[in-house]
């Protein structure tokens, strides 16, 4: 069976560069990439999604790089995506790439070796320079990848000023923000921006607790616990529903009310959270339509990958209004 060195040797050029022509990775000519594929083909070396590609077949794959389906958010939609693919005749690969930005670079690697015909991307992981420089179709969910990364997002704006406004509005003066968004090019950070504007609009003091993402469950526990037991907010913004729902737990460790004390709005509304838990209050983004235009963009640009799509699309949130708000 053919190696990665016979099909180098025969190409006369290193091994190193059948690998890039492989990953589509890198800058490289069309002499050394026909080089590199007439020796493989003559040496019938190739992946089975790559020979399918070899023979102009789409492999009918998608590469969906998420940090984890453990968290219900992702979990929904993941489960969106995949629904929605499945359906126009896909299978998905997915990629948990957690905090890890070099397992997302290899997945990266692993997703253009398979001949992936798009990728989905909504990680955590940022200044991954692979995305700017592979030539598969990529649609970005709320993270600023590149200026030629197309990027879906709920309007996080919006969210974080009808979150810090609608505790405001019940009579809050010391409202917190509990955020893990602190990069300043992801979208994420405009739910604090939303805040901040709300805060200064009202000409009230801004307290910002950051816990970045991937922050250890047992971590997070302890910097919001040892907050809450020197001082009491009467309203807690928490910029997703896991940290809002931990406010919630350590609030009843420490016997404080809520609501009567202290009110609290997440972000994220998931249908498993709010079927759980319906009495928290949160900021709902609507995962089935954001999943549907993530799809839609992805074919768009499958099938005319010259189609010029808008930099930004930004879908619209709501308010859910419920007991860790309203009583």
């Amino acid at each position: 069976m053919a190696k990665l060195a016979d099909v180098a040797a025969l190409a006369g050029v290193s091994v190193t560069t059948v690998s890039r022509v492989i990953n589509n990775y890198g800058s490289l000519s069309e002499k050394t990439k026909k080089k590199v594929f007439s020796a493989m083909q003559e040496l019938n070396y190739a992946p089975n999604s790559l020979a399918r590609s070899l023979q102009g077949k789409s492999a009918k794959l998608i590469g969906l790089i998420f940090p984890g389906v453990s968290n219900p958010f992702f979990g929904e939609l993941v489960q969106n995506l995949e629904n929605q693919l499945f359906e126009k005749g896909y299978r998905v690969i997915l990629c948990n790439s957690v905090n890890n930005a070099e397992k997302e670079r290899e997945y990266v690697r692993m997703l253009l070796a398979n001949q992936v015909d798009g990728i989905i991307t909504g990680t955590h992981n940022m200044g991954i320079a692979e995305y700017e420089k592979i030539s598969a179709p990529l649609i970005s969910f709320d993270r600023n990848l590149g200026d030629t990364i197309p990027i879906v997002s709920s309007d996080n704006f919006m969210g974080g000023k009808m979150a810090t406004k609608s505790l405001v509005t019940t009579g809050a003066k010391k409202v917190w923000a509990i955020t893990g968004a602190n990069e300043p090019k992801s979208p994420t950070r405009d739910r604090l921006n939303g805040y901040t504007e709300v805060m200064a609009q009202n000409g009230l003091p801004e307290h910002v607790i950051k816990l970045p993402f991937g922050t250890e469950p047992e971590l997070k526990w302890t910097a919001i616990k040892t907050a809450l037991s020197n001082d009491v907010p009467d309203g807690v913004f928490a910029t997703d529903d896991l940290t809002a729902m931990m406010v919630l737990q350590i609030a009843r460790e420490l016997n404080i009310d809520v609501p009567d004390q202290m009110r609290v709005v997440g972000y994220n509304g998931t249908t498993i959270v709010q079927s759980t838990f319906p009495g928290l209050a949160t900021i709902v983004q609507p995962i089935e339509a954001m999943s549907t235009l993530m799809v839609d963009l992805l074919m768009q640009r499958i099938e005319a990958p010259d189609v010029k799509l808008d930099p930004r699309y930004v879908v619209p949130v709501k308010l859910h209004a419920a007991g860790t708000l309203m009583g």
